[in-house]
């Protein structure tokens, strides 16, 4: 039992040392799946990058990892020194995944500890180095892998992700309930999928309802941070491995995530 502890010890020093230059931590996460989590992850941290902020992406979406191929990256991690060397898909971008040490077709089948040692692992094995944000794709739901992360990471910052449909903002409002609990301080609420623009009259459809972001956000005092439009366009593109940030240039999509950027540096800012 003494030399559990001793290497949890170990193991807790380890990520504090290797954590501790990354200036912001962010937690994407929702009590939900299918409302775009991944799809917002990606496309924040591409467009921190683009703007020049160091970014690192991690996935711990360990059943279902997914940023590899919305980012289209191709290259593995290495190993030096028993240190993992994380990829960069482009200058100020980099990204660890599970995808990357799996075979396309083979699915992880762990319980709680082994979710939780290889995330351990991707917070104090790779070598991040300086980083302005570290983005952190979490699973639906408020399970291991966010409980992983919230409970070793002092300074994380949720960051709530839901659609417009009202199932959709009550998981949601469980989500922002767990992160209360565990004395996080969430960021923001983004409201993605708010509406599809009618590219014959401009007229906004609202697919799944609308005003769960404001609700959510009027409720729990938490801002709501952006409003980002749905466009059919992100589907094809998520799955050939384009953003919206570097293959969607000067559409409402991309600006809607340049003022996400902005929003998120006002309130981290004070």
């Amino acid at each position: 039992m003494a030399t559990n502890q001793n290497n949890l010890a170990e193991t807790m020093k380890k990520i504090r040392s290797n954590m501790s230059d990354i200036k912001h931590k962010i937690l994407v996460m929702s009590g939900k799946g299918g409302v775009g989590k991944s799809t917002v992850a990606t496309n924040l941290a591409t467009a921190l990058a683009d703007e020049g902020y160091k970014t690192g992406i991690l996935d711990i979406d360990l059943h279902g990892p997914n940023i590899v191929k919305m980012l289209g990256l191709k290259k593995k991690p290495v190993m030096v020194e028993e240190q993992i060397i994380p990829p960069e898909v482009f200058p100020n971008l980099k990204v660890i995944s599970m995808a990357s040490f799996l075979e396309e077709d083979r699915p992880v089948i762990w319980r709680g500890p082994l979710k939780t040692s290889a995330i351990y692992q991707f917070l104090g094995d790779v070598a991040w180095g300086e980083l302005d944000f570290l983005i952190i794709d979490a699973p639906p739901g408020t399970g291991d892998e966010s409980l992983t992360i919230m409970q070793t990471l002092p300074d994380v910052r949720p960051l709530m992700v839901t659609t417009p449909q009202e199932v959709a903002a009550l998981d949601v409002k469980r989500a922002l309930t767990f992160a209360k609990s565990l004395n996080k301080k969430t960021l923001g609420i983004v409201e993605n999928m708010s509406y599809l623009k009618c590219p014959k009259c401009g007229e906004e459809i609202k697919l799944f309802g609308e005003g769960a972001g404001e609700r959510l956000s009027r409720e729990s005092s938490v801002p709501l941070l952006a409003k980002i439009p749905f466009d059919p366009q992100v589907v094809s593109n998520a799955d050939s491995g384009k953003t919206i940030i570097t293959h969607m240039r000067n559409s409402e999509l991309e600006q809607a995530y340049r003022a996400l950027v902005k929003n998120i540096i006002n309130v981290l800012e004070g």
